[in-house]
């Protein structure tokens, strides 16, 4: 047995007897803000060159039906940063300007500096078939097995993977069950390709679970000891990690989440999220992925020559990602970003390329897993008005 089916195996019990013993009470309504947050906390100086009027109204705003609470910081030319809402509606207690959060699929940015490193230290190879690394991953049905860059451009025809629902309340009952990556990836693989590795980009989370496997099986490590030792101790990501196996908790400061379960407002703050993984599994705060942000655009974890094959889009009609990082294109401004959507935890990160304007937040809203534009709207596009 391997010291990450041991480790898995005793995270497991522990998740059931979580399961058993934490009080996870439906709510009903929504609780008023606590008297001192009756406006949001913001910062002091002003970052240049962007629309801090329209952050701070949509702070204001905050709670209401759908967000409960507001966590942003704006960063490059200047600083600003803002927080509001509620830490708990019960309570109504002040949100946390500095809790840690799931920050869902923004996960996907470390996993590729990680895969890039190992291609800068020659262990990997960019255009090598993953079957190089997995030789046991997929079956014959892949005539063409795809690249590790087809994995890191969501372009390797992998369909999606096991899952425990679709939706947010079907995903509720099982939130203490737990699928291995192995899982997920075996159940990919075994409905065969969806279509040729190259020919279309079709986002999904399945990519990612394979990296992390590839990561494991090169450095004969797991993959969360190696996003620790290679992006978040050499940036200071002090707060930065991920769950223990399927350890549902959010370990140390953090504001509760909520989510529409069953036409109820419900708290959905403890669920195991271990079937995202190296997708999506990630716990972090808006300073560490702040830090995140200045990392990877500034080199100091992905080598400036590959920088710039991660922010190349492929030439595939209706491609918009290049390696994790998706390129928008705002008041004539080219910007990479990446959102995160858990139960009940929506975040994004974004910057300009020359890093003259960055936009981090964490937003515990309702609406988290539907469409995000609303919430994007609101809490990041301001950062980048001039």
């Amino acid at each position: 047995m391997t010291a990450r089916t041991t480790a898995r195996a005793r995270a497991t019990a522990v998740s059931a007897l979580l399961a058993s013993s934490l009080l996870l009470v439906p709510l009903a309504g929504t609780a008023a803000a606590h008297p001192g947050q009756s406006s949001p906390a913001v910062s002091t100086p002003r970052a240049e060159g962007f629309d801090a009027t329209a952050l701070e109204r949509a702070l204001a705003e905050v709670p209401d039906g759908d967000v409960s609470a507001a966590l942003i910081r704006v960063g490059g030319k200047g600083g600003w940063s803002g927080a509001a809402g509620v830490r708990d509606l019960r309570t109504g207690a002040p949100a946390l300007p500095h809790a840690r959060f799931r920050a869902g699929s923004t996960t996907k940015v470390v996993t590729a500096a990680v895969v890039l490193q190992l291609v800068t230290e020659k262990r990997v190879d960019l255009d090598a078939p993953v079957s190089r690394y997995l030789p046991d991953l997929l079956p014959p049905s892949f005539t063409e097995p795809p690249t590790v860059r087809h994995l890191l451009t969501y372009t390797s025809g992998l369909r999606p993977g096991a899952s425990l629902g679709s939706t947010t309340e079907e995903m509720y009952a099982h939130r203490f069950e737990t699928l291995t990556p192995e899982e997920v990836v075996a159940a990919s693989v075994a409905q065969g390709p969806a279509h040729d590795p190259g020919e279309r980009q079709v986002y999904g989370n399945i990519h990612y679970t394979v990296l992390g496997m590839l990561i494991e099986a090169v450095t004969g490590d797991t993959y969360e000891h190696q996003a620790a030792v290679r992006v978040f101790r050499p940036l200071g990501m002090r707060h930065t990690g991920f769950p223990g196996g399927p350890d549902p908790r959010v370990h140390g400061p953090h504001n509760r989440a909520y989510a529409d379960i069953g036409g109820r407002t419900t708290d959905v703050t403890e669920w195991n999220m271990s079937d995202r993984w190296a997708a999506g599994d990630m716990i972090s705060t808006t300073a560490d992925l702040e830090r995140l942000v200045f990392g990877v655009f500034g080199g100091e974890v992905v080598p400036p020559s590959l920088l710039d094959q991660m922010l190349t889009v492929p030439d595939i009609d209706g491609a918009t990602y290049g390696m994790a990082l998706e390129r928008f294109v705002i008041g004539g401004r080219e910007i990479w970003g990446k959102t995160g959507s858990r139960p009940g935890y929506h975040t994004v990160l974004g910057a300009t390329r020359d890093l003259s304007r960055t936009v981090v937040y964490s937003v515990n809203a309702k609406s988290a897993r539907e469409d995000g534009f609303p919430l994007v709207q609101r809490f990041a596009l301001p950062a980048f008005a001039s």
